[in-house]
């Protein structure tokens, strides 16, 4: 159990815009917001940088579930190695705890460990991203929607480490939001 921790931590370590940005000879630490994430990716190098971002990043924390499931933990393990992955992306070792904001590795987190309190949230950020129009934004309102659906599906007990999770993802985005609420709200 313990080792499998470990493992997601240091599979979180993996960043795929590092290697992209490597593969086309940017620091990606040195464009634009810095992070080494999809949107970071896609601003500075292309949509297909972003795509591939967010597929690599989401995969590593569909991996890490994936892994749990076939050596047979339980549930709330799995869970804290969906915890531990996504802190593993956020604050990698090898980079001095400066990586991304960990939205593409909940994604393939949440997808594989609870698929339907997955479809919430994905359905609410379709509701809500035409109307907030902002993403971030539209972000929290998933992120809020998903952690309701935890505490009224009775699986609190067992899904915490995500809800960690999110509070962790949160504190990475707080500038993001900051300006978008600014942006958005400036108006009224």
């Amino acid at each position: 159990m313990v080792i499998y921790w470990i493992a997601s931590y240091f599979i979180g370590n993996l960043l795929t815009a590092w290697w992209i940005g490597k593969w086309k000879g940017i620091d990606l630490r040195k464009e634009r917001s810095g992070n080494l994430g999809a949107r970071n990716a896609g601003a500075v190098i292309g949509k297909t940088a972003f795509v591939l971002t967010f597929l690599g990043d989401a995969a590593k924390g569909a991996l890490v579930v994936g892994l749990g499931h076939y050596g047979g933990f339980n549930e709330w393990v799995i869970a804290i190695g969906g915890l531990v992955v996504i802190c593993g992306h956020l604050f990698p070792l090898w980079l001095k705890g400066r990586g991304g904001k960990g939205i593409a590795t909940f994604i393939g987190v949440s997808l594989l460990i609870t698929p339907s309190l997955f479809l919430v949230m994905f359905l609410v950020f379709g509701i809500f991203f035409p109307i907030l129009k902002s993403a971030t934004l539209t972000m929290l309102t998933s992120f809020s929607a998903f952690i309701i659906a935890v505490s009224l599906t009775g699986q609190l007990s067992v899904l915490w480490p995500l809800i960690l999770a999110i509070i962790l993802i949160l504190i990475k985005h707080q500038n993001d939001l900051r300006e978008s609420f600014e942006k958005r709200f400036a108006k009224l």
